[in-house]
């Protein structure tokens, strides 16, 4: 169990902007030189390596707009709208799987969205059984295959249907059950819906449900978020996601809608934080990083204290070894050495596929230098400690050398009382453990040479 020092003082300074390294390098490097033709190399070098694959579908329609949201989403209340778009993404389920050994096991799938369950209980059949056509799904419920679910998307009937098609987790978009900030992020949920989804989940024998919350929406409160943790902690998810609010109107178009004289202000998000750990930490949920906590025995937590937890573009993971490919518009996905993402718009997209092609639009090959930075990044980012021998034995480097001026960097974040460090690696300590961040960024090259930085705070 991870013990945390929640050090306001040292939040405060070390609360600047940085990636979430859901990947390294992050998407900022991700450029247009990489295309179908290096994307075909990099399945043809996944083959060669035989990986497991993990499979995600971005599912990009909602019916209403959340105004904090910051996903890449089409608003609209016209369910037809789905028809083009899901007969694309079965079209590129055929030109993906043209590329890979099918044999392959899926150990891994993920609708998420937008709002997955937008689309009717048909059209989620024959997506499923489109992508069983091409892949090779498990059909002995070892696989991770989840789903992302708004709870006023989904009934009874929709979580038996998704439990038959063979999803065994459900995400489910929570937030806040405060009703004044439900009204001022135009996201209107009763406690009685969820309570409703979380029964249906729990008789139809999912495996893990998570809640995801946010916390520094408009009106939150020290008081009115512990009345919302309050009834979560009854609900009694084995995992949950609680996300710092980042207000970026000049990125977001539907962040304007929110009013920012209501928002918290810096004390008052700490405070909440402060409070929302210790809430949790009381009622038996073990502090897993980066915002997420889960139940000691949820396969997350055992994943992290057997050493092999990784981070993905869906947050933690359990399933380290798989190749992802990703389906769908803005969606990305890691084959091989590489990453892609397809394009942006959803006209872009049915333009590439009615054309036979693939719709990465952007991407990057890792070098060696990539490749050793993002162990050292994930191995900090999910198990707080990082061994200097395993990957000097695993690199043929010699740290002291190869990372003399991040050793320097790293010598103030000890004496600040972040980590530990000497000569056989870094233990990250319980103060240093809500900035782990910070710790990363060190060792991230890119973040260096960037004049700006297009991230949220840490905290």
């Amino acid at each position: 169990m991870h013990e945390l020092e929640f050090d306001k003082d040292l939040i405060r300074r070390y609360d600047k902007a940085g990636p979430r390294y859901t990947s390294y390098p992050t998407a900022v490097q991700f450029h247009d030189g990489f295309g179908p033709d290096e994307y075909r190399r990099q399945a043809a070098l996944s083959n060669q390596q035989g990986r497991p694959l993990s499979l995600y579908f971005h599912l990009p329609f909602c019916n209403t707009v959340c105004f904090y949201c910051a996903c890449s989403k089409i608003i609209t209340a016209n369910r037809r709208r789905a028809n083009p778009y899901l007969q694309r993404l079965h079209r590129e389920i055929e030109l993906q799987s043209e590329l890979f050994d099918t044999t392959r096991p899926v150990d891994q799938l993920h609708w998420g969205g937008g709002t997955p369950t937008f689309i009717s209980h048909d059209e989620m059949r024959e997506l499923m059984a489109k992508t069983r056509e091409h892949f090779q799904l498990l059909d002995d419920d070892t696989g991770e295959y989840s789903i992302e679910i708004d709870p006023r998307e989904a009934d009874r009937e929709t979580i038996a249907l998704l439990r038959e098609l063979g999803f065994n987790r459900i995400s489910l978009g929570v937030q806040d059950f405060d009703p004044a900030v439900q009204k001022a992020v135009n996201r209107i949920q009763s406690e009685a819906q969820i309570a409703e989804v979380l029964e249906a989940v729990r008789e139809y024998g999912f495996r893990s449900t998570s809640f995801d919350l946010i916390y520094g929406l408009p009106l939150q409160s020290v008081d009115s978020f512990s009345r919302t943790l309050d009834k979560v902690v009854a609900l009694g998810p084995e995992r949950l996601s609680i996300f710092n609010y980042a207000h970026l109107p000049d990125l977001f178009k539907s962040q304007r809608q929110i009013n920012a004289e209501d928002l918290p202000g810096p004390d008052e998000k700490l405070a909440i934080l402060k409070y929302s750990i210790e809430k949790l930490t009381e009622a038996g949920y073990v502090y897993i990083g980066m915002d997420h906590f889960a139940k000691p025995d949820d396969e997350l937590a055992v994943a992290q204290r057997n050493g092999t937890l990784y981070r993905n573009f869906q947050g933690y993971s359990t399933h380290a070894d798989c190749d992802l490919i990703a389906m769908g518009m803005t969606a990305i996905g890691k084959v091989a050495d590489s990453y892609s993402q397809n394009v942006k718009t959803v006209e872009e997209y049915y333009q590439c596929i009615d054309q036979d092609q693939l719709p990465i639009f952007r991407g990057l090959t890792l070098d060696a230098d990539d490749l050793l930075r993002r162990e050292i990044i994930n191995q900090l980012i999910c198990h707080f400690t990082l061994s200097f021998p395993v990957v000097e034995a695993a690199f043929g480097i010699r740290v002291a050398e190869y990372f003399a001026t991040e050793l320097e960097e790293l010598a103030t974040l000890q004496e600040d009382g972040l980590l530990q460090l000497d000569e056989r690696g870094i233990t990250v300590l319980s103060a240093g453990k809500l900035l782990i961040r910070n710790i990363c960024m060190v060792f991230d090259k890119y973040l260096r040479q960037q004049q700006t930085r297009r991230y949220s705070k840490v905290i």
